[in-house]
C-alpha cells in the first residue's frame, strides 16, 4: 500500500511543477506600460481597413430608388452626392417639379416659381407630397428625422406621398 501511496506522489510532483509553470504570472516589467490609465485597446477605437473614414464609407452606399406614388416609373438617387437634407431637397425638386414635364399638373410651374432656392426643404420640395424613406428595416419614417450621415446609412428607398389622401371618386350621380 506503501508503494501505491509512494508512486501516486511522485506522479503528482511534476504535474504540480507543470502547473505552478502554466498558472504563474509573468514578469511584466519587460513590456512597456502604455502612458494612459486605459487598456491600449480602448485608447484608438478598433476600424476596419478602408472604413476609418465616415465620408469614405459614405461613397460606397449604392443609390437609393425615389418612389413618387402614382407614377410607374422610378428615380434613383446617390444620397452620398449630396451634403444636406436642402441639397436633397433642391435634387428631389428638379426630379419631379422643374424637371418633370409629364408631372401632369400645372401647379407644379407655378409653386416651383414661388419658393426660392433658400426657403427650400423637405416640406416643399414636391408640392403637395411628403417625403418619406424606408430605412433597412423597411419601417416608414419622414425623412428629416435623423442627422443627414445617419440618414443616408439607413435610407434604402425615398417615397413621395401624397400629404392628403386621395379623394375617393364617386361612381354614380351627377356632379
Amino acid at each position: 500500500m506503501n508503494m501505491n501511496g509512494f508512486e501516486s506522489q511522485q506522479r503528482q510532483e511534476p504535474l504540480k511543477r507543470r502547473w505552478q509553470e502554466i498558472t504563474s504570472v509573468p514578469n511584466l516589467s519587460q513590456f512597456p506600460r502604455p502612458t494612459s490609465s486605459l487598456p491600449n485597446f480602448m485608447t484608438k477605437p478598433i476600424t476596419f481597413p478602408g472604413f476609418e473614414d465616415d465620408d469614405l464609407v459614405s461613397t460606397m452606399i449604392p443609390p437609393v430608388t425615389v418612389v413618387l406614388e402614382g407614377r410607374s416609373i422610378c428615380q434613383r438617387i446617390s444620397l452620398q452626392k449630396h451634403a444636406n437634407y436642402h441639397s436633397l431637397a433642391k435634387a428631389l425638386r428638379q426630379m419631379f417639379v422643374d424637371g418633370g414635364s409629364d408631372s401632369g399638373g400645372s401647379t407644379a410651374s407655378s409653386a416651383s416659381e414661388s419658393v426660392s432656392d433658400h426657403d427650400l426643404d423637405l416640406t416643399n420640395a414636391v408640392p403637395g407630397h411628403l417625403i418619406a424613406y424606408e430605412d433597412i428595416e423597411s419601417d416608414l419614417l419622414l425623412a428629416g428625422d435623423l442627422n443627414w450621415k445617419d440618414f443616408v446609412r439607413v435610407a434604402k428607398r425615398i417615397r413621395i406621398l401624397p400629404a392628403k389622401g386621395n379623394s375617393r371618386k364617386r361612381t354614380g350621380g351627377a356632379a
